[in-house]
């Protein structure tokens, strides 16, 4: 290979690296990561009737799926 590609490459991997580290710094500092209990709480607070319903809208989203006939 030739020194120019190497140089390219590394470059090129280099701006995609910033780029990223960029991009993980702005969500730490605009809160992306800030709910560390959403899903234990959900988890938590979930009774019976509310996955039974869960389930009854997967099931009517299949179904009409299935019957969606576009015209």
């Amino acid at each position: 290979m030739d020194d120019w590609v190497i140089a390219m490459m590394l470059g090129a991997s280099i701006f995609l690296g910033a780029v990223a580290l960029f991009a993980f710094l702005w969500a730490i500092k605009n809160g992306q990561f800030d709910d560390e209990e959403k899903f234990l709480n959900a988890a938590k607070f979930d009774n019976e009737d509310d996955l039974n319903d869960a389930v009854n809208i997967e099931r009517k989203k299949e179904e009409l799926k299935k019957n969606y006939r576009p015209e």
